[in-house]
């Protein structure tokens, strides 16, 4: 109703500003977190309580959400000056989608490796 009634607005962006009035969300409005590790790995274990607990068209559209976070940390990779950070977190993202179920582990041995708690 809001992208209705704020329309032309993208998505992004009134997540941006959903995120910001401080209002509790559901993972699949709040989205993919990228400000900081801490947050990509939350919101991505949010996302994926989702997806294990949704039907088809619920994990298609959770996995074209981490897709566009994906892919939007691979073009911030190429601009910024975070460009290490955002090709990590584009990993992340990609180890997701590879296999939903089993990133939990995978990011636990992968901060643990690189020394992030």
């Amino acid at each position: 109703m809001l992208r209705v009634e704020l329309d032309p607005i993208s998505g992004s962006y009134l997540r941006r500003l959903l995120r910001e009035s401080g209002v509790p969300l559901s993972p699949l409005v709040e989205g993919v977190r990228q400000e900081s590790f801490d947050a990509l790995e939350s919101s991505l274990l949010n996302l994926l309580a989702e997806y294990e607990s949704g039907d088809m068209a619920m994990r298609t559209t959770i996995r074209r959400l981490v897709i566009e976070s994906k892919d939007h940390a691979r073009w911030a990779a190429r601009k910024s000056e975070k460009r290490g950070e955002k090709q990590e977190m584009a990993l992340w993202m990609l180890t997701w989608l590879e296999n939903p179920p089993l990133f939990p582990q995978w990011v636990k041995l992968r901060r643990q490796a690189q020394g992030r708690k």
